[in-house]
């Protein structure tokens, strides 16, 4: 019974953020790019950077032409590391791309659509089995690139939820995404515009050492 009303709580009050959230800050048309093939490279190159630095190198590769996994897959490390350079770990990087690029040539042949229309879990074990493609770059690969209905948890929606006293500072990806996942539609639409709205709240309210928590739309 108790956990039945805190799940009951806590269904309301997940939804009633995203309804503030919504109402102050609007559709945030998340993510910016062309195709879903450069959404997968925006979400690879954005791992510990910010995404100005990300946006620098996806214009390299663009201006360059090599935005086109066949293209991209053709280069060497050494030749994708200087296109990707302002995004930092630029090499690291170029041997995450280059993982995946393997990955979708050697399984799907080159084909996004093939990739995609795979099952949903089995497709996230083998992204997540791609060298440098963690949790959160999976779901963001399959919620934006894919159009998949699964929400994806990053350190803003850990440290929002965590301030908020919904989830313990020690909370680990799978539990986090689990909130919201049982509380909210399976809408990929929904899931795509509340993770954009909290990353918003998070960079703008809810920072990591000054917290203002007085202007913050969700109190």
């Amino acid at each position: 019974m108790i956990a039945g009303v805190r799940g009951s709580r806590l269904k309301r009050t997940i939804n009633e953020y995203y309804l503030k959230l919504m109402a102050r800050y609007g559709p945030q048309n998340w993510w910016p790019a062309d195709d879903a093939f450069e959404i997968i490279v925006g979400a690879i190159l954005t791992q510990n950077t910010s995404w100005k630095n990300v946006e620098k190198a996806i214009s390299n590769l663009k201006r360059a032409g090599l935005m086109d996994p066949g293209k991209m897959h053709s280069l060497t490390c050494e030749e994708l590391a200087g296109h990707i350079r302002p995004s930092g770990y630029y090499n690291i990087k170029a041997r995450r791309l280059k993982a995946f690029l393997y990955y979708l040539f050697y399984r799907y042949s080159g084909k996004l659509d093939e990739m995609f229309n795979v099952n949903n879990n089995v497709l996230r074990k083998e992204l997540i089995g791609i060298n440098g493609i963690g949790p959160e770059t999976a779901d963001s690969i399959l919620l934006y690139a894919g159009g998949q209905p699964v929400f994806v948890v990053d350190a803003y929606t850990k440290r929002v939820l965590s301030r908020h006293k919904i989830i313990s500072e020690g909370a680990d990806y799978r539990e986090v995404q689990e909130i919201f996942m049982s509380c909210l539609d399976h809408n990929e639409r929904l899931f795509n515009e509340y993770h954009a709205l909290i990353v918003r709240v998070g960079k703008e309210f809810c920072r990591p050492r000054e917290a203002m928590c007085a202007e913050c739309p969700l109190g």
